[in-house]
Order: structure tokens, then sequence, then C-alpha cells
């Protein structure tokens, strides 16, 4: 006996007219990559004083009331620039990547700190690094430094004269200061975390029409949420979403962080 077809999904007025990117996200179909990781310790947070600092950096830029998404949809739109900036990131990784191994270990990352000026304890700067291999193969992959830059960009102090760089590359600095927008427009109220609630919201507003939004949103809150404590943090918010964007170049091997 034949089965009988299943009939395909209906296109709101939302999403028929948008990327694919976008259908593919309201359908649940980008977390492919998060599968189980090898390391006993797949989530790590961050030390409680060195979180309290991004958190803070978070509230300043939200304070500073540049806004840039009104929209789910405008943040997944997107994607294709994002996927464009992350690439030109590849550049500074092997700068700091001295022998070539496709990893930053330990000393280079620290060399890597001083030529930006960035001023961190030894406690400070072994936490970052540690939080951030999740893996837990002592060297952070290119995924895994994207996250680590972004993180330290955060930390940095704003130069004095607004056409210097601060990180020696204009490009790699928009990209991050778009991601914290991206992540400013789902903090509703600016705490510098992300609840369940505020997620749900702006992803139902984003497809009214969609059947079953709920499963849909809880899915992708749930991708975020590797610490299951209701939270999101930024450097959670940060893995997910440059698995969100579909960032796989060819020669990048892919992290895996949650369980199925």
């Amino acid at each position: 006996m034949e089965s009988t077809p299943t009939p395909p999904m209906k296109e709101t007025p939302c999403t028929s007219h948008l990327y694919p990117a976008l259908k593919s996200f309201f359908a649940g179909k980008m977390g492919g990559i998060l599968s189980s990781c090898n390391s006993p310790n797949k989530y790590r947070r961050l030390d409680p004083k060195l979180d309290r600092r991004f958190v803070e950096a978070i509230k300043q830029r939200a304070a500073s009331g540049q806004h840039t998404f009104k929209s789910i949809n405008s943040i997944i739109m997107k994607f294709p620039q994002f996927r464009e900036g992350l690439r030109n990131i590849k550049s500074v990784f092997e700068q700091y990547d001295e022998d070539s191994n496709e990893t930053i270990d330990r000393e280079e990352l620290k060399k890597c700190l001083q030529k930006l000026q960035v001023h961190l304890t030894e406690k400070e700067i072994a936490d970052l690094y540690d939080s951030c291999d999740v893996d837990g193969n002592e060297g952070i992959q290119f995924n895994e430094f994207i996250v680590l830059l972004c993180l330290i960009y955060l930390l940095m102090k704003p130069t004095s004269t607004s056409n210097i760089s601060r990180m020696g590359s204009p490009q790699v600095e928009a990209t991050f200061d778009t991601i914290v927008e991206a992540f400013l427009f789902l903090d509703n109220n600016s705490d510098g975390k992300l609840n369940k609630k505020d997620v749900v919201r702006a992803l139902n507003e984003a497809s009214p029409g969609e059947k079953s939004p709920g499963h849909i949103t809880t899915s992708r809150f749930r991708e975020m949420d590797w610490s299951k404590s209701g939270k999101i943090s930024f450097k959670e918010f940060l893995f997910t979403f440059i698995n969100w964007v579909g960032f796989e170049p060819d020669d990048v091997r892919e992290i895996s962080i949650l369980d199925k």
C-alpha cells in the first residue's frame, strides 16, 4: 500500500517571499550540528566575576540606544552578511595560530591579548580559554575562537577616536557589533541575559501564522540554553547563533555542544 504523501507546509505571508534560511529556521531545521559532545564538561560556566563583567558590557551597549534590529526576520535576513563577516575573522585566527595547527593554544592566546592590549588577569585568561574550549581538546578551534574573540571585544574599552579600530579590523568589529545587536533584540529587559518569555515572544511575533509556534520556539530556546538554567548568557547565544547562521567553512571542523 502506498503511503499518503505529507502535504507541504503552508506558507504564511511573513515567510513566503523570504530567504530559504528564514523558512528553515522556523521549520526547525537549523540544529544539525548540535549533537553530543565527547567532553565531560561540555558546558562550563564563566567565573561569576568575569560573567558579571560581560553582563555589564551588554547593559552598556543596551543603554547606548543604538538598536539595529526590529524583528527576528530582519536578523535572519542578514545571515548571508553574518557569514561573510565570520569569514573575515579567519584571517585573524590564522594570524595568531603561529604553529598553523588550526588551534589557538594558551600561549598564542596570551600573545593575542597582548597585541590587542587587553588587560586581563591570569585567572581571567584561563577561565575565558577553558569556557570557550567546549570540546575539551586543550586548543581553541576556529568556531570557538569566534566566540572567544567576540567576548574579548566586549571587554575592550572604546578608543578615544571613533575611526581607530580596537582590534585592527573594522570589518571584524562591525560583525561583532551586529551580533551584539541581535542579542539585544532578544534581551527585552536589557539585563544581559535572555529568558524564555522574551525569546518565545520575539519568535512568535515573527511567525504569527505558524500552526505550532510553541514547539518551534521552545526548540530554539533549548538550543541556546545549554546549562538548562532558563537563562541564556551571551556566550551561549554566540555559539548557537554561529550554528543558526550556518557558518561551515570547509576547513573548519564542526563543534558539537548539546545532547540530542
